[in-house]
């Protein structure tokens, strides 16, 4: 698939005439129905006048090739970090509300726990065995310092969670490395869940967390794997179509000075036959034997 082509048919081509005159002529072409400008992202010549000028220097940077497919990637998880972010957002603010209605609450709870468990009974499943009625009830025995500062612990991992989507959803290297490193730093905690057991949920999160981390660092060349930030970038510009263009005019060799001019055409030199004299000096003979038959 030509994520290119499928970028510029979503979003439209980005066409930038520089101003620079050389690289303006590599970029332009007339045709029988006008002039035409190549898109800077799929490198179809477009009909019309161009979307943007400037200077070479200026000109946007367009994502294509493998950087454009990239780029769809790691917004796949920064909406997977997004979602996470909420949820654990939602956690935090009932875990500080409740902190001020521990009693209400447990009260309620209480009350409404019979009615729960002979609809569950009826299903088939036991809530006293639950591990979610267990945590629950656990709660009810913790104090409110205690639940203060678990509401801002899950607060702070809700905006680390964000920090990690925003940085992925804008393709920044920066979020590459913030991505990276959050992630890896939970991984210890997710393997110690499995080993006391093995869930759908967890064992998904896992797979997700362990995926993300293993794309940054191949794909992304981090911590200087693969050459690092270095080769990342030389790989950017080479799939670049300006940069591409501007290699080709540096590298194109320069007319030496005086080149192309045609040189001052020599005098014409007179046929003669093998042995004959010069003209000058056939000239002088000719005047001599004039003198003596005088």
């Amino acid at each position: 698939m030509d994520w290119s082509l499928l970028k510029c048919a979503r979003k439209g081509h980005v066409t930038y005439a520089p101003d620079e005159p050389h690289l303006h002529d590599r970029l332009r072409s007339a045709t029988a129905a006008g002039e035409s400008w190549r898109c800077l992202r799929c490198g179809t010549c477009v009909p019309g006048a161009p979307l943007l000028t400037g200077p070479a220097t200026a000109a946007p940077r367009v994502p294509r090739g493998k950087e454009l497919r990239s780029t769809l990637i790691l917004r796949f998880f920064a909406v997977e970090r997004m979602v996470r972010a909420l949820i654990v957002a939602v956690a935090a603010y009932a875990v500080w509300r409740f902190r001020h209605s521990q009693v209400p609450i447990q009260q309620a709870f209480n009350k409404e726990l019979p009615r729960l468990e002979t609809l569950f009974n009826q299903l088939g499943f036991d809530l006293d065995q639950s591990k979610l009625v267990a945590w629950i009830r656990h709660a009810f025995t913790l104090s409110s310092t205690t639940l203060t500062w678990l509401a801002v612990l899950l607060a702070a991992y809700a905006l680390v969670e964000v920090i990690e989507a925003v940085g992925l959803w804008l393709a920044k290297r920066w979020g590459e490395y913030f991505a990276m490193v959050a992630t890896s730093a939970g991984l210890p905690f997710e393997i110690y869940e499995l080993w006391h057991k093995v869930t759908w949920l967890r064992a998904g999160a896992f797979v997700v967390n362990i995926a993300l981390v293993a794309y940054l660092v191949y794909a992304k060349r981090l911590f200087g794997v693969r050459g690092g930030g270095k080769a990342y970038e030389q790989r950017l510009r080479s799939e670049s179509i300006m940069a591409t263009e501007l290699d080709a005019l540096a590298a194109r060799p320069r007319q030496a000075p005086g080149a192309g001019v045609p040189e001052a055409e020599a005098p014409e030199v007179e046929a003669r036959e093998p042995g004959a004299p010069e003209p000058e000096a056939r000239g002088l003979t000719e005047a001599t034997k004039s003198s003596a038959a005088e």
